[in-house]
């Protein structure tokens, strides 16, 4: 924190970081909010012109690049007129590139002073962080975050994994989504350990499971398919609890990780919710149940994420609520302490999004 007030970041700034799932990442969670600025995580799989896009539209005053990014890092930068400080995140587990950076990430974070305490919010609504969308129909948009909804959102999230102390929850979730669910907060909220993996590849997965007994990590359907299928896998000594998000997966992959020691909650969200909005939580007797019933259980949304005030599913004509019978199509609404302030320098968007 102290390092970015060194080379002239101010409160309400906007620090970007372009960088896998490394201990930089989970870092700047704690230091760019502790200066009081803002932090931008980059979607590492953007190219070039997504990321001047971004950097530019949020203004970033620092940069903070891995060095495996650094030559589309240098294509975004110079598409810019005002770049950022370029700060360069030298892993020696990276694939060799070129980062012709300002500072080094050391000789940076050697600049600042550790006894200086972390600057406190001037208010709950301060904005912690910035998360673009992906851009699929235009431009991104950057989907504002405030202090409140962070805290509220961690709090929650340890409340329904079960997170605590004794937890060890292994990064396979990339940080820059939605801030890793707020469980870049949650895990060191519940004094748990974070297991920081560069690359979710499944090998190094079940390595990592093995290693440090990890108890909880989050993954799409996809990399649950890859740990089922994994040259070397193994069943965990402990057992393992599971988030997942997207679409509901298919009968035979809960079965396989079952088998193998995994336990599989789905969460249905969005950007502009801090994540999960919804959840299939587990009831009695479903242990009991065959498994394509289930499979069809834990395909079910309904159950509002603890710090939300209300989801509710509305026909897109009529505003009305559907009926729960699980046929009739409608659009979720969310109210409560994780919803966004707002998407930056879009009033317009932001007006449509909010009612």
């Amino acid at each position: 924190a102290s390092a970015l007030e060194r080379v002239g970041v101010q409160a309400g700034e906007r620090v970007a970081i372009l960088a896998p799932n490394i201990p930089e990442m989970l870092e700047a969670h704690y230091g760019v909010p502790g200066a009081g600025a803002v932090l931008v995580c980059i979607n590492i799989r953007l190219e070039a012109r997504s990321i001047a896009f971004i950097l530019r539209h949020c203004a970033a005053r620092v940069l903070i690049c891995d060095r495996e990014f650094g030559a589309v890092a240098q294509q975004a930068l110079a598409m810019l007129d005002a770049p950022p400080l370029l700060v360069g995140i030298d892993d020696d587990q990276a694939e060799r590139a070129d980062l012709a950076h300002d500072l080094d990430y050391e000789a940076f974070l050697a600049q600042g002073d550790p006894g200086r305490p972390l600057s406190a919010p001037q208010n709950e609504w301060q904005s912690i962080a910035i998360n673009y969308t992906s851009g699929t129909t235009g431009d991104p948009k950057g989907v504002v975050l405030h202090h409140r909804g962070a805290y509220l959102n961690a709090c929650a999230g340890a409340l329904i994994f079960q997170l605590g102390p004794r937890s060890v929850y292994l990064w396979t979730l990339p940080m820059f989504h939605c801030n890793g669910w707020s469980h870049t907060w949650a895990v060191t909220l519940s004094g748990g350990t974070h297991v920081c993996l560069r690359k979710v590849q499944p090998d190094a997965i079940h390595a990592a499971i093995a290693e440090h007994a990890v108890t909880h990590l989050s993954a799409a359907p996809v990399v649950m398919s890859m740990l089922i299928h994994a040259e070397h896998a193994s069943v965990p000594a402990v057992p393992v609890s599971v988030i997942t998000g997207g679409a509901a997966p298919p009968s035979a992959v809960i079965a396989a990780m079952e088998a193998r020691g995994f336990s599989i909650t789905h969460a249905y969200g969005m950007t502009e919710s801090y994540g999960p909005s919804t959840l299939c939580l587990w009831q009695p007797g479903v242990d009991e149940l065959p498994l394509e019933a289930r499979a069809q259980f834990m395909s079910r949304q309904g159950v509002a994420h603890p710090m939300l005030e209300e989801a509710t599913v509305l026909d897109t004509d009529t505003g009305r609520p559907v009926p729960a019978d699980g046929r009739t199509l409608g659009e979720l609404v969310v109210r409560g302490n994780t919803v966004m302030k707002g998407y930056l320098h879009n009033p317009e968007a932001t007006r449509a999004a909010l009612a």
